[in-house]
């Protein structure tokens, strides 16, 4: 009967102490990479020659929620060229996000696709540490009159040496989008 006494007891102190480290290790992990609201887009076309910024932005105040997004298109000079700066905020916390996208360079990527329609070209003017594109800054050259959508999208990890995306197609470089916005834009 001690005996049994004796293996119950043990049974029942090595169940306590189970549960006691368990309890012991109930935070959860912090993700490594929490994804940030962005609220804001803006892309400032500076004329190499000098001249007038014209300032291309969109504002959603919810980021991927039900609210429709603010856009703010511009209008283009032919045959011009425009140094672009973009710059990427969370307004409602008051937050650069692109500090962030400076730091961690190799890990994000700006696209831009111009619809058929829009004579309007781009090369990057920045690189990461392993002189990939990365597109805070890049050159637009706007040639002929026309009319047409800029789509602007920001990757969080894309493989930047997939087929294409040296160029800024989107097709294969995977990651994931933090940002994306369609602009209306008009060359005259």
């Amino acid at each position: 009967m001690k005996t049994q006494t004796m293996s119950i007891l043990r049974s029942m102190l090595l169940l306590v102490a189970i549960l006691l480290f368990s309890q012991c290790n109930t935070e959860d992990p912090e993700p490594e990479n929490e994804e940030e609201l962005i609220t804001t887009l803006e892309m400032t076309f500076s004329p190499v020659g000098g001249g007038d910024d014209i300032i291309f932005s969109v504002y959603d105040e919810d980021g991927d929620g039900p609210m429709e997004p603010e856009y703010t298109n511009g209008t283009l000079t032919a045959n011009t060229d425009y140094n672009v700066k973009i710059e990427v905020r969370n307004d409602v916390d008051n937050e650069n996000i692109t500090t962030e996208i400076e730091e961690e360079d190799e890990e994000h990527q700006f696209f831009f696709e111009s619809s058929v329609s829009l004579y309007l070209e781009f090369a990057y003017n920045d690189t990461d540490e392993n002189t990939d594109p990365v597109g805070l800054n890049t050159i637009f050259y706007a040639q002929e009159p026309s009319t047409g959508t800029l789509t602007v999208t920001l990757r969080h990890e894309p493989n930047k040496s997939a087929d294409g995306a040296i160029d800024g197609d989107p097709s294969n470089a995977g990651g994931e989008t933090d940002i994306q916005a369609t602009f209306d834009v008009v060359i005259e």
